[in-house]
């Protein structure tokens, strides 16, 4: 297969047009002042919230960098900063209301998603693709 990239090429070509997919979704639904950065920081941030480091890390970007999106986040709504109940000097990051309908119809283009590419290659290997991928997560993800 030498005149095919490798195979996480392959799964960076399809998560990229996923995510170029959902942020068009989400612009035509009335979210369109998130960029895409923005996004992918936003994407790792629950009701539950997580401490601005932690986000950082998890998104492989500078604290300062996150620092700044987080705050453009802000301003337009979509996470909040709280005090983290566990340290009260610490702050949480968590979706607000604007943030948590943003995910909640990102969520919808997701299963669309899915539901396309489950129809182009068929229920089993799209269950195979998914099952492959999971145990992959094991590891390539030290969040999981």
């Amino acid at each position: 297969m030498a005149d095919q990239p490798h195979v996480a090429v392959l799964m960076f070509i399809a998560q990229r047009h996923a995510e170029r997919r959902i942020l068009d979704f989400l612009a035509d639904e009335g979210f369109d002042d998130v960029t895409l950065a923005q996004a992918r920081v936003a994407a790792r941030v629950s009701q539950d919230g997580i401490r601005l480091t932690e986000l950082a890390e998890q998104a492989q970007i500078t604290k300062q960098a996150c620092g700044e999106l987080v705050g453009q986040l802000e301003r337009t709504g979509y996470v909040e900063r709280v005090p983290d109940p566990s340290d009260a000097r610490a702050r949480l990051v968590r979706l607000a209301a604007r943030g948590r309908e943003a995910q909640h119809r990102a969520r919808e283009m997701e299963q669309r998603i899915d539901r396309e590419w489950e129809q182009h290659l068929g229920a089993k290997r799209m269950a195979e693709l998914r099952r492959s991928l999971a145990d992959l997560r094991s590891i390539t993800d030290p969040w999981a």
